[in-house]
């Protein structure tokens, strides 16, 4: 197993990039699995780390994890009140808009009952298309197929929002297989070497909850988007690892206790 791509560490934290069909951490829909980014983490720096955010098995991307209950708790807390900013990008189908707000809301899939029964919750994500590609291939049927890169900003967090969106929306993500279409999962998996969710958190921005800085984090893709971005002719979209760490003007959640 290759070891993990740290991006940013301190006393305090940890961000990794996830890679796509690796859980987070055990649950009770994961029986029979035996690896656990967690726990891989864990054995990887020797340090016990505790999960503050999730990503679904197959999405991959950054993801910060802390390294005491206290710091998970203030962190937690940062993301349930909306104060951290979250950049996805994902290949869709078709021509997606130049930029959209999708405004839809959405039933909670906790599993605990039908969903029907759940309350749909407010529910919004920003999305922009920062590129398009026409292939002449007939995938459906029209005898040529179109693929959008799109970025996408959350503004919510409600379970598999980012994909529920924009598949409501008519624009579902590649390899989707609960939200999108077979036959073009299919056509990427099989034609274009991408057999995973298009899908990658590629930035996080937050501040640090216990040192006076801005933690903004971008993440590079996995080999698998990166080699389809460049045969997409996207390669200029490709994000580096980055870490940008300003000062606050502001203390920190800590200092402030």
């Amino acid at each position: 197993m290759l070891p993990l791509r740290i991006l940013y560490q301190d006393e305090h934290l940890v961000a990794v990039h996830k890679p796509s069909g690796l859980l987070v951490h055990r649950s009770a829909l994961a029986r029979g699995e035996t690896q656990f980014l967690l726990q891989q983490l864990r054995d990887q720096i020797g340090k016990r780390v505790y999960p503050v955010h999730r990503l679904d098995r197959p999405t991959s991307g950054v993801i910060v994890f802390a390294l005491s209950s206290t710091v998970a708790g203030l962190l937690s807390e940062a993301f349930s009140e909306r104060q951290v900013e979250k950049r996805y990008l994902a290949v869709v189908r078709g021509k997606a808009p130049d930029e959209a707000r999708l405004d839809y809301p959405l039933r909670e899939e906790d599993g605990s009952r039908p969903k029907a029964e759940m309350p749909a919750m407010p529910a919004m994500t920003d999305i922009r298309r920062l590129d398009s590609v026409e292939l002449p291939v007939q995938v459906d049927r029209y005898p040529v197929a179109r693929y959008s890169l799109v970025e996408a900003r959350p503004l919510t967090g409600r379970r598999h929002q980012i994909r529920r969106h924009l598949s409501r929306r008519g624009y579902p993500i590649i390899g989707d297989a609960k939200h999108g279409k077979s036959v073009h999962n299919r056509f990427f998996a099989d034609q274009l070497n991408a057999p995973r969710l298009l899908l990658a958190a590629m930035h996080l921005a937050f501040d640090h909850p216990v040192l006076a800085k801005r933690v903004a984090l971008t993440c590079a893709l996995d080999d698998t988007m990166t080699a389809l971005f460049h045969h997409l002719g996207w390669a200029g979209h490709l994000p580096l690892d980055s870490v940008w760490t300003p000062p606050l003007t502001a203390p920190s959640a800590l200092q402030m206790l």
